[in-house]
């Protein structure tokens, strides 16, 4: 549902479209909807958006804004992501509110995901 003056998409780099298709559809489950050798849209995801042919990525260092994920099982939810070809950034912290980790997809976005469940 598309709501006045909320966030609606997000669209992010991509140096391997191909690569990042797959990274996401093997951890998450995503699926695409490619628009041209340049653009794979995803949907239903917590928001819409998409990935655009790009030499840049996103990552917090360089002052990009981080996309968060949400876990009930925190550290399945890496062992996935560094199965996929994922990098972990930042290994698991605590932090008020919950536990959390940034990890990178093949093509070096940062992400981060994180937990309210205690897992120690």
């Amino acid at each position: 549902m598309n709501r006045h003056e909320k966030i609606n998409y997000v669209e992010l780099p991509s140096k391997d479209l191909e690569a990042t298709k797959s990274f996401f559809t093997s951890v998450f489950g995503w699926s695409f909807t490619d628009y041209g050798p340049e653009y794979a849209a995803f949907s239903n995801e917590g928001i819409d958006g998409g990935f655009f042919k790009s030499e840049f990525s996103c990552t917090t260092e360089n002052g990009s804004a981080l996309i968060v994920f949400y876990s009930k099982e925190l550290e399945n939810t890496q062992t996935r992501i560094e199965g996929a070809g994922g990098s972990i950034v930042k290994p698991i912290f605590s932090f008020p509110g919950g536990h959390r980790f940034h990890f990178s997809d093949p093509c070096g976005n940062e992400y981060a995901v994180w937990s309210d469940i205690n897992t120690d």
